[in-house]
């Protein structure tokens, strides 16, 4: 899966290179890697900023338009194909992913029950009400963010520097991007670069699926709303309570269970696995070597 991607991308570039004069330098710059990636980042996240928290659907509404965004960027502007965000097979592929986060979570919650960590209780919240916020807005949050960190910035500085140096920096971006979050601390940093850059980074790699790594984001985000569990530092109305006990090493504190060690050691694991899959299929990419 990787290698057939890989070879549409290198295609997708190289057809347009008569056309590369045309729009002067402005052009060139925003045709380059940093200048699509850019250039998608400010439409995609300008739409996250005004659905994310928006009533009702808008939050799913949202998620449907920066796919748009990030078609016509690629399209239009990078001049490439963008086959991971293809119809055909997307649901399977959100399915699959949706799958592996959704057991990552319950695995990391049980071990750190097993270990005294963490007590639930139902909640007593409507379940109706409380599942359909949950899932809106996760959807909205996982596909925006998914569009941002692998979509646009991975495959850009993949393209530069090759698939390590990609998956290291957007894994640290990810990680400092979430030290605004309220509880948040150097290690909670840390800790989300490694288990959700570097895992979401290599599962990307691995399928070169938006639809893959959006659904493993989501499960992994409301399963942990519905726990009743801080994502991210944010504490949401979840079906459950949950009262938390012991080390903050072990429960995360109140960043929540991202910043427990049980899913930094299992998202590592299964990063490793990916990138394993990923190196088999032809899905790492070497640093391209500038032209003489």
């Amino acid at each position: 899966m990787g290698t057939t991607s890989a070879t549409q991308h290198d295609t997708g570039s190289g057809l347009d290179k008569d056309r590369d004069g045309r729009g002067g330098r402005f052009g060139r710059i925003a045709r380059s890697p940093l200048g699509w990636m850019l250039t998608g980042m400010v439409g995609v996240g300008l739409i996250s900023g005004l659905t994310a928290t928006g009533p009702g659907p808008v939050p799913v509404l949202g998620a449907a338009a920066a796919v748009a965004v990030y078609w016509l960027v690629m399209r239009r502007v990078a001049r490439r194909s963008t086959p991971e965000i293809a119809r055909l097979g997307a649901g399977r592929e959100a399915l699959l992913g949706g799958g592996i986060g959704l057991g990552f979570i319950l695995v990391s919650a049980l071990l750190i029950t097993a270990f005294g960590g963490y007590a639930f209780s139902w909640a007593g919240n409507g379940f109706m009400s409380v599942v359909w916020t949950a899932v809106v807005v996760q959807i909205g949050a996982a596909v925006t963010e998914e569009l941002l960190f692998r979509g646009l910035a991975l495959q850009a500085l993949e393209q530069l520097w090759g698939s390590r140096a990609a998956i290291v920096i957007t894994s640290l971006f990810f990680g400092v991007a979430h030290l605004g979050a309220p509880g948040a601390n150097a290690w909670s940093g840390v800790a989300i670069a490694l288990e959700a850059g570097v895992l979401l980074g290599a599962a990307f790699l691995w399928r070169r699926n938006i639809w893959f790594v959006a659904g493993l984001h989501f499960a992994w985000n409301t399963t942990e709303q519905l726990l009743g569990i801080p994502v991210s530092g944010h504490a949401p109305e979840g079906l459950f309570t949950v009262d938390v006990h012991g080390s903050a090493l072990l429960t995360g504190g109140s960043f929540g269970l991202e910043a427990s060690i049980m899913p930094v050691l299992m998202g590592v694991a299964i990063a490793a696995s990916m990138l394993v899959r990923a190196h088999r299929n032809g899905g790492i990419k070497a640093r391209r070597r500038a032209s003489r």
